[in-house]
């Protein structure tokens, strides 16, 4: 799924020659190999670009894996790695479209911003791989197997927290196998969050609109001052809990406190009902700065979360949970 057509040929027995008078990179077909290829490079181009500024205030994923894919890496095999791939399009990363239109800001505020161009990662040396490759090896296969929604930006925000925890296992047996556990464990995750990142559910009653006006009749029936402090100043939920639904959190937290929260997200039985009280839990738990402030430090506020004891969070989510 990865390699160029002609490669893939060439290595099965058939000659260049054949490979290229059956099918080359001008072929106009629709069903050309290399027509697939040019188009999944523009995903390709848009995974690359998110995975490289994963999680950017730790260098982890910047770091070389000890476990590359041999495969594609030996030299013999003449098969180019995707980050060769991109570095070689001439394909502009603005042909993409795929990214949730209406949100401006994907990215926390308060995250260190990540190089900005091709040119200021290190580079590793031939026979390395990083572990934002594997994350995009992940996500590229994802794609491809699951065309329907195929890449939406955000995906990396899921994946990456999942990648980490398997490769930063203790047992170097398990650790092997992270990327192989990581793509089961996110297609699974996916399969029950995908309707997030279809803009055309969004305002069916699985999609992402009605989950966010969820966490305001939760926060009505739980807080009603505040409740209507928000609505009084106009500020709506598509303004801050369209990350904090869409991205579980991840963009909210550092990654080890994310990953203290997703442990209780996925132990419980109705996870996501439990992810929406998790959200009124944040906003109770500064209701006092909320209900002091104007539109402005009340939209700071929500886009950065100034809480960071998420066992707090947490504890409070618990407890409107028993409330019930």
């Amino acid at each position: 799924m990865i390699i160029q057509p002609g490669i893939a040929k060439a290595n099965m027995g058939v000659s260049r020659e054949d490979v290229t008078f059956e099918d080359h990179p001008l072929n106009p077909n629709p069903d050309s190999r290399w027509n697939t290829y040019f188009k999944d490079n523009e995903v390709l181009l848009q995974i690359d670009k998110d995975v490289r500024r994963l999680c950017p205030d730790i260098s982890f994923f910047q770091r070389a894996t000890e476990y590359p894919c041999l495969l594609i890496l030996d030299p013999q095999n003449e098969f180019e790695t995707l980050r060769k791939r991109v570095e070689q399009t001439t394909l502009k990363s603005q042909t993409v479209a795929r990214n949730r239109s209406g949100v401006t800001n994907m990215s926390s505020p308060h995250k260190n911003s990540a190089p900005s161009s091709l040119n200021e990662y290190e580079v590793l040396p031939n026979g390395c791989e990083a572990h934002w490759e594997v994350v995009e090896r992940i996500l590229f296969i994802y794609a491809k197997l699951n065309p329907g929604i195929a890449y939406v930006q955000g995906m990396n925000e899921i994946v990456g927290p999942l990648y980490y925890t398997f490769a930063t296992d203790p047992n170097s047996e398990w650790k092997e196998h992270a990327e192989a556990d990581t793509f089961f464990c996110f297609t699974n995750l996916m399969a029950e969050i995908r309707d997030n990142f279809i803009k055309s559910l969004d305002d069916s009653q699985c999609g992402i609109t009605y989950k966010m006006e969820k966490v305001y009749s939760t926060l009505k029936d739980k807080d009603m001052e505040l409740y209507l402090k928000l609505q009084e100043q106009n500020i709506k939920p598509q303004f801050f809990a369209f990350r904090w639904l869409t991205l579980l959190l991840s963009q909210e937290f550092l990654l080890p406190d994310v990953i203290r929260i997703w442990d209780s997200l996925f132990a419980d039985d109705n996870r996501f009902d439990f992810l929406l009280l998790v959200c009124c839990a944040m906003l109770i738990l500064i209701r006092e700065q909320l209900l002091e402030g104007d539109f402005t430090i009340n939209m700071r506020l929500l886009q950065d979360y100034p809480i960071t004891d998420v066992c707090q969070i947490l504890q409070k989510a618990k407890e409107l949970q028993d409330s019930k």
